[in-house]
């Protein structure tokens, strides 16, 4: 997510001669760049292969499709997740060990909160991403229910570790919503927030969010 000068709308096109690599966070940038420019609709794979002075072969080697260049290394981010869950200590009540993940897995430097805001708004309000981001929604969910599932002593599709991780989900979107509509404030506070009230059965009263 390393930035670089922005791309806009009608500008130069890339200079003739220039190497034909780069990387995904490169892509990603042009990208996003070029999303808020034109719009997500409006941009082609061939717009972001250009701004990045590749083919749109060399586009297809990083990503599927301009759907996937919004939601990044998600696939590696789940792994993190995984692993994160892996590391839990047993003892970790199954509450607090998910509050704890997801607060981490959501956890942003200074310098990307900007382009973090970018993405989850394209997510979030693009309708031609929402099919796409269903299937993203799946995968997250299903690492969640993994984890619930052992806790729980339970297969991944029973019912309550698919209540765990779709419970989870909804907290989740829910922060991130507040966050979208609320400049200046916290991720990490809304989504521990939401979360405690999730493990509270919703008892808390406004601002009693706060792990215990």
């Amino acid at each position: 997510m390393t930035p670089t000068p922005p791309v806009r709308a009608g500008g130069p096109a890339p200079r003739i001669g220039r190497r034909p690599s780069t990387s995904r966070a490169e892509l990603e940038h042009h990208a996003l760049e070029l999303f808020a420019a034109r719009g997500f609709e409006r941009t082609t794979v061939g717009d972001i292969a250009a701004a990045a002075g590749i083919g749109r072969r060399t586009f297809f080697r990083y990503y599927g499709s301009k759907n996937d260049v919004v939601w990044g290394d998600f696939d590696g981010e789940l792994d993190r997740m995984r692993a994160w869950f892996a590391a839990c200590p047993s003892a970790t009540p199954l509450m607090e060990a998910l509050r704890g993940a997801i607060v981490a897995f959501n956890r942003l430097e200074p310098g990307q909160v900007s382009r973090h805001r970018q993405r989850m708004a394209l997510i979030l309000t693009v309708p031609e991403l929402q099919a796409h981001s269903t299937l993203r929604y799946a995968a997250w969910r299903a690492v969640v229910a993994e984890f619930a599932a052992r806790r729980l002593g339970q297969p991944a599709d029973a019912l309550m570790p698919q209540v765990v991780a779709h419970t989870a989900l909804g907290a989740a979107l829910a922060a991130y919503g507040h966050w979208l509509r609320e400049e200046g404030s916290d991720l990490e506070q809304l989504l521990d927030e939401a979360l405690g009230h999730v493990a509270a059965g919703f008892r808390t009263g406004p601002g009693d969010g706060r792990r215990p």
